[in-house]
């Protein structure tokens, strides 16, 4: 087996990366994004970035999670999921996944922009090559959609 990455188009933050990165270092810290997802212009600005059928989904995910410093839990479809941090750095949060049916890492990189930052979020599976098709849309899709998700909650 080979590690595949995916990863989001660059997003534009409107902090700086310092910012960012030390909100992004506690996860508690996206604990908001529930309630953002009840504010109409979050929802409409996620509504353009995230397909249709998504959304619900991301919903339902947001609402089950719960936070610590180190990790995030949620319920998805595979069953129980959690995101824990692995390393920290001064331009990105490496976390890998616990519960999941392969093994999987995501990595939020912010870089300075001026007096904001860009970010991009990369998606890391360990699949092998039967399973790379059926793998690379729900994982690519799971990158871009986390990518919108924490721009909404960082940018605000």
């Amino acid at each position: 087996m080979s590690l595949s990455k995916y990863e989001s188009d660059v997003k534009h933050l409107a902090v700086p990366a310092a910012a960012a990165i030390a909100r992004l270092g506690d996860l508690r810290n996206l604990e908001g994004i529930r309630q953002r997802l009840d504010d109409p212009d979050t929802a409409a600005m996620l509504a353009d970035k995230v397909p249709a059928g998504q959304m619900e989904q991301i919903r339902a995910s947001l609402e089950s999670m719960t936070f610590t410093e180190d990790s995030m839990t949620m319920e998805s479809p595979a069953g129980t999921l959690a995101l824990t941090v692995v390393e920290r750095t001064d331009n990105c949060v490496k976390m890998a996944a616990e519960g999941a049916p392969i093994p999987l890492y995501v990595w939020i990189q912010v870089v300075p922009e001026g007096e904001a930052s860009k970010m991009r979020v990369t998606v890391g599976a360990d699949v092998n090559m039967f399973m790379k098709p059926l793998l690379s849309k729900p994982l690519s899709q799971a990158a871009e959609g986390l990518a919108s998700v924490l721009v909404a909650a960082l940018n605000h």
